[in-house]
């Protein structure tokens, strides 16, 4: 393969793969948040709608609703979505849905005492929520995160069926350009992989700096770094236990 193929295509491509991870990224996580922390909710109501988002755009099609955000709601609703930006769409409403599911089982597997030690300090929902659930419930996103994200990057490759110029639409166009379809799909497969390698890399990083937010493998102390009411929060739930008065 030429250096006029990588500069045309290839290289431009990267860079638009890459384009399409962060905003769908971007997006996917804004839903999963918004939407997981409402599985948790108090109020039925908003439980129930955040449910059914979940449940809706998991058991859609990515593609087809790629397809459906470009071809359809032109003519329903009066103006057209570049390919990129409807790409984005589908892919940021599509695979949040399925991180909803992580924070909110992230959310749910904090001790119940911790809870507690929020009220006690008569913090509000918000306040419980950000300063003693966030924190040590986003450690345990972080890995399930890594996956999904991964899934996400895979997943960009359908927005050539748009004429998206991404990697695997370069691959496309070098192909027929040279009839060499193992060595420029080999290339195609390393691309992905170091993109993934690299994506993988810094959410290890990005792991064990949370932890350490929250005095996970931190020393001195379990609580070194921490604000004075989270740290408070946790120690009153550390000396709780489940719930019960200390000893």
């Amino acid at each position: 393969m030429t250096a006029g193929l990588w500069q045309t295509w290839v290289l431009p491509g990267i860079w638009i793969t890459v384009q399409l991870l962060v905003y769908s990224a971007a997006l996917a996580a804004a839903v999963a948040f918004g939407v997981g922390m409402a599985r948790t909710h108090r109020s039925r109501t908003v439980r129930f709608l955040a449910g059914a988002y979940t449940e809706i755009f998991r058991g859609t099609s990515a593609l087809v609703l790629m397809f459906w955000l470009f071809f359809v709601v032109p003519p329903l609703m009066g103006w057209q979505l570049v390919p990129m930006w409807a790409a984005v769409l589908a892919l940021g409403l599509s695979y949040g849905a399925y991180g909803a599911e992580i924070v909110r089982g992230a959310l749910n597997s904090v001790p119940t005492a911790q809870r507690e030690a929020g009220v006690a300090l008569s913090l509000t929902p918000w306040e419980r929520m950000r300063l003693i659930l966030l924190p040590q419930a986003v450690p345990e996103m972080i890995p399930p995160f890594c996956n999904l994200l991964i899934e996400l990057l895979k997943g960009t490759a359908l927005v050539s069926l748009l004429g998206v110029g991404d990697v695997s639409f370069a691959a496309y166009l070098v192909r027929l350009a040279t009839q060499e379809s193992a060595q420029i799909y080999t290339i195609s497969l390393v691309i992905y992989f170091l993109l993934a390698l690299a994506v993988t890399r810094s959410m290890k990083v990005l792991e064990r700096k949370t932890k350490r937010n929250v005095g996970i493998e931190t020393e001195p102390g379990l609580f070194a770094g921490m604000g004075s009411r989270r740290r408070a929060a946790l120690e009153i739930a550390g000396t709780t236990g489940t719930g019960g008065a200390s000893k």
